[in-house]
């Protein structure tokens, strides 16, 4: 999240008395029924900087624009079936997929959510002591900044905000967290899970790198536990946001350990759309090249047990314009997979199991 070094002070001040003046985008009226599903499933996943005055200038345009792109995409059949959006944090930017025509649309945390409890296996202890003039230890100024839009009905849907110690610096005034809703897609016996998070910074939390790592790592540790708790292996898993990775090795591999050895329970292997594009040498744009290289926004996914699932393609809806500017700081990108059912002899082994761990869960 980008914060300029004066942004506690300006939002405990122009806060209270309005000075963001939030307004909500239009909304545009969904389509009467969802799309037909063709077996080609689109992700989109999005950090569009909705964050208030004076932290961010200028939002409002850009958000309409945003809204407006979306809508655009509607139009000519090529929209995102499903996006997750990062901060999401004003009125104008939860407002975006209303705009956009989408049906449904979950919300991750509050502000005022209460913070889950450090997970038993973190093996990492919290920072001693707040630096509250960074941000830490006054209280939650803005929600998780998390939404999940469909154009397919949202069946379920589970939030966590981390704990309140699992943070730092600035990063603290926004009670990050994750968000899942099991959607249902037509045709489809069992819904698929969609998780979206938002992890702690690095420079732009203003503290020192090992005291955001070890927030990095709580926050992984809670997100590991959230989707092990409420995940079912017989259900597709996509886990897509903004995970401030960035070029840190440390970092990488916190996430891409936990990711892909503590996940999935069944021992099905996660994948991340960047990766799999490399394999299957499926040509990416600039943009993309952009994106994966900047390694902040990840795609991740895994069939489940149901279903079999392919990388067709990575497009970018919301990248550079051809003057190099952005409508966010992040680029919009979207992962698009070929879903189809397993065999009845797999299916049926993989319904044995979901059965044993909604047994576990009970």
């Amino acid at each position: 999240m980008r914060k300029v070094q004066l942004a506690l002070l300006a939002l405990t001040v122009a806060l209270p008395m309005g000075a963001s003046r939030p307004q909500t985008l239009p909304p545009s009226p969904p389509p009467a029924t969802p799309p037909p599903f063709t077996g080609e499933l689109s992700v989109m996943t999005y950090n569009i900087h909705g964050a208030p005055w004076p932290v961010a200038w200028d939002r409002p345009a850009k958000l309409a624009s945003i809204a407006t792109t979306l809508r655009v995409l509607r139009r000519e059949g090529r929209n995102p079936h499903i996006v997750v959006l990062q901060e999401a944090f004003t009125q104008e930017a939860q407002s975006v997929g209303r705009a956009a025509g989408y049906r449904y649309i979950a919300d991750g945390p509050s502000a005022d959510m209460a913070g889950a409890a450090i997970p038993g296996d973190a093996h990492l202890a919290p920072s001693s002591s707040d630096f509250w003039m960074k941000g830490e230890g006054i209280g939650k100024y803005v929600g998780s900044g998390l939404q999940i839009l469909s154009d397919y009905p949202v069946m379920e849907v589970h939030r966590v905000a981390y704990p309140a110690s699992a943070c730092a610096g600035y990063d603290c005034l926004a009670n990050k967290g994750a968000l899942m809703a099991a959607i249902r897609l037509p045709g489809y016996p069992v819904p698929i899970d969609v998780v979206t998070t938002h992890l702690n910074s690095r420079h732009a939390s203003k503290v020192s790198d090992g005291r955001s790592f070890r927030a990095f790592r709580l926050q992984i540790a809670c997100l590991t536990d959230f989707i092990r708790k409420r995940h079912s292996p017989e259900r597709t898993l996509i886990v897509a946001g903004d995970f401030n990775v960035g070029r840190v090795m440390a970092r990488r591999t916190a996430l891409l350990t936990d990711a892909g050895t503590r996940w999935l329970a069944n021992g099905d292997v996660l994948r991340d759309a960047y990766g799999a594009a490399d394999k299957a040498r499926i040509v990416l744009s600039s943009d993309a090249l952009f994106s994966r290289n900047r390694a902040k926004d990840w795609v991740f996914y895994a069939p489940g047990q149901a279903t079999d699932m392919n990388l067709l393609k990575i497009d970018v809806p919301f990248g550079h314009a051809a003057n190099g500017s952005m409508l966010s700081d992040h680029v919009g990108y979207t992962a698009i997979f070929r879903l189809s059912h397993r065999s009845p002899t797999v299916t049926s082994f993989a319904r044995s199991k979901a059965s044993a761990f909604a047994d576990a869960r009970a």
